[in-house]
């Protein structure tokens, strides 16, 4: 009946490691004086988690099989002992180990690029006074936003600081010309860099017969005035928009600019951004806020309005921000989207607002995730591990702004308004 009690023994054997886990292979006392069973141990403890399948033989024996102590840790079970085996085969040990999930952002990232993530969009409010008026509550930390951007832009000298539109007028000239190439030179700005605008400006005043006025643009024949804009985008267009400007300020104005915002947008080619930056550069009043297409996007990716068009972004800001500051927000974010909130590739790492978490959209640094999945293999008692799948994963974290998330609006104004579209890679070129 030897065999009979060997099953027995095993199945007993079977139903205790059913019952509670082992978390250490042990070797009964019995066993050890009658050298008749052993349990090979793991030398390493397992981590949680871990399953363990041992292929053991075991010899016949008379002996009592002896108590397994109860575990001290969880997560370990030993499989049912399986058929004999050869001596001098290894048995394979297959462990399969938890997930390792290494973040490197977590332990790279300082904190205060981590707090970028949590920035959230917190446009202007409407509130009701006591009194039953309405005002508008500015955006949270709107002024820190500000004085950051502004000290990037004392930082960074951008094209706008030297070719903008404010400062192409010719100083020698009388200050009734000054104001005219000023016109001219706003309406010349649409859909063209600053770079080709001021090239242009500056071939009207150096080779225009009469030198840059409004006799000398009435004078030249259309071809002629092409030719001295050809490079900028519509030229052909803004040709005609010139000319028919000159004839009206001749006729209607006294040779001289409008000195208000109805009078400078009834011209031929000119919008309301146009009239607000003519009124304040030429005439020295500002009773508005040009809003161009960096004014308009980069007020959006901040979160302090969800607008669709300049002139509701142009409302939406005069509604809190102090008037002091309508006729500097221009230039200053004009020259902040041409030198780190660029149009295309957003330079967020060099940006202190999202170094220190004020801008809800910008890119955050991305977050590399490595898994790994080991096996152990025994060989005759020892145990040796290997790594047989590494896999890496990147995930980029924060809100990723696309394209499509704010709106491109067209920096043409009328002139697009009668003309067909061109193609967004132009349009886009034309923002830097």
């Amino acid at each position: 009946m030897r065999t009979s009690r060997v099953s027995r023994d095993t199945a007993r054997l079977v139903a205790a490691t059913r019952t509670r886990p082992l978390t250490r292979s042990v070797t009964s006392p019995s066993s050890r004086s009658s050298g008749n069973l052993n349990i090979p141990v793991t030398q390493n403890t397992l981590r949680e988690s871990d399953t363990v399948a041992i292929h053991q033989g075991t010899s016949q024996s008379d002996s009592e099989l002896s108590s397994v102590p109860d575990s001290d840790s969880e997560g370990d079970t030993i499989m049912a002992p399986s058929k004999k085996r050869k001596r001098g085969q290894t048995a394979a040990v297959a462990v399969k180990q938890e997930t390792k999930e290494i973040t490197i952002a977590a332990i790279a990232l300082p904190k205060k690029e981590a707090a970028a993530r949590k920035a959230r969009r917190t446009p202007a409010k409407r509130i009701k006074t006591a009194d039953g008026t309405v005002k508008m509550e500015p955006p949270p930390n709107w002024e820190e936003i500000y004085a950051l951007t502004r000290e990037m832009r004392n930082e960074n000298v951008a094209p706008v600081d030297t070719m903008g539109c404010e400062s192409l007028a010719d100083r020698n000239a009388t200050p009734r010309d000054q104001r005219f190439q000023t016109l001219v030179a706003l309406m010349l700005s649409s859909q063209t860099k600053d770079t080709v605008t001021s090239v242009a400006i500056k071939g009207m005043q150096d080779n225009m017969p009469g030198g840059f006025s409004l006799e000398s643009v009435l004078a030249l024949e259309p071809p002629a005035l092409n030719a001295f804009i050809n490079k900028v985008g519509f030229h052909n267009l803004k040709t005609k928009y010139i000319k028919q400007t000159a004839e009206i300020l001749r006729d209607q104005w006294n040779s001289d600019i409008p000195d208000t915002i109805q009078g400078l947008t009834s011209l031929p080619g000119v919008g309301p951004k146009m009239a607000y930056l003519c009124l304040s550069a030429a005439w020295g009043r500002t009773e508005g806020i040009g809003v161009d297409v960096h004014v308009h996007r980069i007020t959006n990716l901040w979160g302090w309005h969800k607008t669709k068009q300049p002139e509701e972004t142009r409302a939406a800001l005069q509604s809190w921000l102090p008037k002091e500051k309508w006729h500097d927000i221009n230039n200053l974010l004009v020259g902040f989207g041409q030198t780190i909130c660029l149009p295309v590739g957003r330079r967020c790492g060099d940006c202190k607002l999202a170094d220190r978490g004020l801008c809800p959209s910008a890119v955050v640094a991305k977050t590399t995730k490595i898994k790994q999945e080991q096996a152990v293999t025994k060989e005759e008692g020892i145990d040796s591990k290997k790594t047989i799948r590494s896999r890496k994963t990147v995930i980029a974290d924060g809100p990723e702004i696309k394209a499509e998330d704010v709106e491109s609006v067209p920096d043409i104004e009328d002139i697009m308004d009668q003309t067909p579209k061109r193609s967004s890679r132009k349009s886009t070129q034309a923002e830097l």
